[in-house]
């Protein structure tokens, strides 16, 4: 084969290297997938942690406000990994399998919020007016992640992609302390298709923070 003509041929794989989309997240999962992710989740060495720093973005601590402190994007595939690895006994492959086929082909997005100093359990505090009478104090709603100044957004581009639910859970210290809470978003995955998705949290204090997920790099 002549040079020139090799050359050329290396120029034109290049360009349709570059011009081809990466590949986006799995979307329908096999029954072969299925099995893979079950088995990588039943692993409690170095492999899973590596694998859910991917899905993961942990954020610095605010100037004011609560903490946003981490949010996680999880595909098809990942859900699967996640739910054998938090039952690793008795939890079978055709478990996964069935779980998989009830939940569906879903996108879901955790957000974790912490309590600051500025940002506490307490939402309101009135001063007695009286000194043999205590200060009254109003505890912060378990559903405060609801509140007028958080807002939650999945965005590809300037397409906004509206959730199929938004659900929360109270975080409880070990002492019982209400802590903070956990905010769950899912969205149909059929319509995320970019390789690369942002996660938007808008929270008291001015906060504005964004996590990029490039899909073409997750399963």
């Amino acid at each position: 084969m002549p040079p020139a003509f090799r050359a050329f041929l290396a120029l034109l794989t290049s360009a349709l290297l570059l011009s081809t989309p990466a590949l986006p997240f799995d979307t329908p999962l096999s029954d072969q997938a299925v099995r893979e992710a079950y088995f990588l989740g039943q692993r409690t060495d170095q492999k899973i942690v590596d694998f859910f720093s991917g899905y993961t973005r942990h954020l610095p601590f605010p100037k004011a406000g609560p903490y946003v402190s981490e949010i996680q994007l999880l595909t098809p595939y990942a859900q699967v990994v996640e739910l054998s690895h938090q039952n690793t006994a008795g939890y079978s492959a055709q478990q996964a399998w069935k779980d998989y086929q009830d939940r569906g082909d879903l996108i879901r997005v955790r957000v974790r919020i912490e309590f600051t100093p500025t940002y506490t359990a307490v939402a309101s505090q009135q001063k007695s007016k009286r000194s043999t009478e205590g200060d009254r104090f109003t505890p912060r709603a378990l559903d405060f992640w609801k509140d007028n100044d958080f807002d939650y957004v999945l965005r590809e581009g300037e397409k906004t992609i509206e959730p199929n639910s938004v659900d929360g859970q109270p975080i409880y210290s070990e002492d019982g302390a209400f802590v903070g809470a956990y905010v769950w978003l899912t969205y149909p995955a059929e319509e995320v298709d970019s390789v690369k998705t942002e996660v938007e949290v808008s929270a008291p204090g001015e906060q504005h923070v964004v996590s990029s997920f490039d899909l073409s790099s997750l399963r």
